[in-house]
């Protein structure tokens, strides 16, 4: 088990490859590869989990990579069974949703089990599946085999998903 690489200030984070185990290293990889989107300028990022609760997403320095990625021509994706816990747990998250709602798609698979729906990070150049969310157990890597196997399983997911979390949400 290899423990996420301290990155200097302004320097891209080294994302590791291979497998690796545990909660504490699976939320540093997270804020990691938050922060290699920003610096490396990442035009896409694919997120995806049964609702997100034990990601970092609510994290001041997650927030401010967001901030320094978001850029005109980029996108993120959610897709998750639903985002309840999302909403109560990330509220710093919910509010840059609103600010970059024009860079945001997020989709709900509510007929998916949580078992089923994986946890993943997928981007061009970096991707991170937890293959057990209990033993969070997972798999990184730069394979462009391994992207393009993800970046299909997210879509047959997303082909089954409705559009969810909405910006804003009105009221009479």
């Amino acid at each position: 088990m290899s423990e996420p690489v301290e990155t200097p200030p302004n320097a891209s984070p080294v994302l590791p490859e291979g497998r690796l185990s545990g909660r504490t290293v699976f939320v540093g990889l997270l804020r990691q590869a938050f922060a290699a989107a920003a610096s490396e300028g990442w035009d896409r990022i694919l997120l995806c989990d049964p609702d997100f609760a034990d990601w970092p997403l609510g994290e001041r320095e997650v927030i401010a990579s967001l901030n320094a990625w978001a850029s005109r021509g980029r996108t993120i994706h959610f897709l998750a069974r639903d985002y309840r816990v999302l909403r109560q747990t990330h509220p710093r998250l919910v509010q840059w949703r609103t600010t970059w709602s024009h860079l945001v798609e997020a989709l709900a698979c509510a007929s998916a089990s949580v078992d089923e729906l994986p946890s993943m990070f997928w981007s061009p150049a970096w991707t991170l599946q937890r293959l057990d969310p209990v033993r969070c157990t997972m798999v990184a890597s730069r394979a462009a085999e391994r992207r393009v196997t993800m970046q299909e399983q997210w879509q047959q997911w997303s082909l089954k998903a409705t559009p969810a979390f909405p910006a804003s949400t009105l009221g009479l």
